[in-house]
């Protein structure tokens, strides 16, 4: 289910899902002038297809203390099958990234890293990161303001 498959119904309560995805069917149906049974079916349809990968609160991270956030780049010293599945291990490994990219450009993987605060930070850079085997070079950007942060797919 995706392109051509998905009519304007489905859009709809995607969208609304991404605003709030703990609406029931019954809100969604008035939201999007279905009943519930279709909305519900077409929900399942969605979710089946993989479309609605699944369903999560959207949590304050500052409210609970971990309102520093910071963006590393970093290069590995080099590539190969093993360096990089290492790598990727350590990442998975580690609650302070929140998001990592493997991407073009001058630097191998992008981090989004979440802490309490510069301390907290520094820690994670000096005690886990540089010390890694497969890591080169880090460069680290401390996020100043956030001017946009939203999750989602534009629909």
């Amino acid at each position: 289910m995706h392109g051509a498959r998905m009519d304007r119904f489905d859009t709809a309560i995607l969208t609304a899902l991404q605003r709030d995805g703990a609406l029931t069917n019954a809100a969604l149906a008035e939201i999007v002038g279905l009943s519930a049974s279709q909305i519900s079916r077409r929900r399942a349809a969605l979710e089946q297809a993989g479309v609605i990968e699944g369903y999560a609160a959207r949590l304050s991270a500052a409210k609970l203390g971990h309102g520093f956030r910071a963006v590393i780049r970093v290069n590995l010293r080099g590539h190969g099958q093993g360096r990089e599945e290492d790598f990727a291990r350590f990442v998975a490994a580690q609650p302070m990234i929140r998001q990592a990219f493997s991407v073009s450009g001058d630097a191998d993987y992008i981090l989004d890293i979440r802490a309490r605060d510069l301390e907290a930070f520094a820690d994670f850079v000096h005690r886990h990161l540089l010390p890694h085997p497969q890591v080169a070079q880090v460069r680290s950007e401390i996020v100043l303001k956030t001017l946009k942060d939203e999750g989602g797919v534009a629909l």
